[in-house]
């Protein structure tokens, strides 16, 4: 279905209108059906973010600012964030040893494996979207969005 259809809009001021509407709605087509899969867990996609930045590091810690710097969504508060991850013992916090002002944080063992069953349920989401992608076609995508930002 185009964006026309789904979004009952036939008329667009432009092309660069219509591309923006559909990024948009896209976007949030994705976020809903990520946010499906996360729901069960009490997580956001923010907190999988993270996770996901920590396994990328394990078995090194991170600071907040470093974490903050390399999120999707830079806008939330990354200490809400992080301190529910370490409520939930996927993410431990400790001083740093060097500077005592710095927190170190590093995934947990139980973070390690809630991010692999995640990044499992989210790749079999992404099938679909395999499915109708090829990878030249996710190539040219991914390009013209880096153009759209740059």
């Amino acid at each position: 279905m185009n964006i026309g259809e789904a979004i009952k809009q036939s008329k667009f001021e432009n092309s660069v209108e219509k591309a923006i509407v559909n990024l948009i709605y896209t976007h949030n087509w994705l976020r809903d059906g990520f946010n499906d899969i996360l729901k069960p867990y009490g997580l956001l996609q923010q907190h999988f973010n993270i996770l996901r930045i920590l396994r990328g590091k394990y078995p090194e810690v991170m600071c907040p600012g470093d974490i903050k710097e390399v999120m999707l969504d830079k806008g939330n508060d990354i200490t809400r964030l992080l301190d529910k991850l370490v409520s939930m013992e996927l993410a431990e916090r400790n001083l740093c040893e060097s500077n005592r002002r710095k927190m170190d944080i590093r995934i947990t063992e139980k973070g390690l494996d809630l991010t692999k069953e995640l990044s499992d349920k989210f790749d079999e989401r992404s099938v679909s979207i395999k499915e109708r992608l090829n990878c030249d076609d996710a190539e040219l995508l991914s390009g013209l969005l880096d153009r759209m930002r740059n």
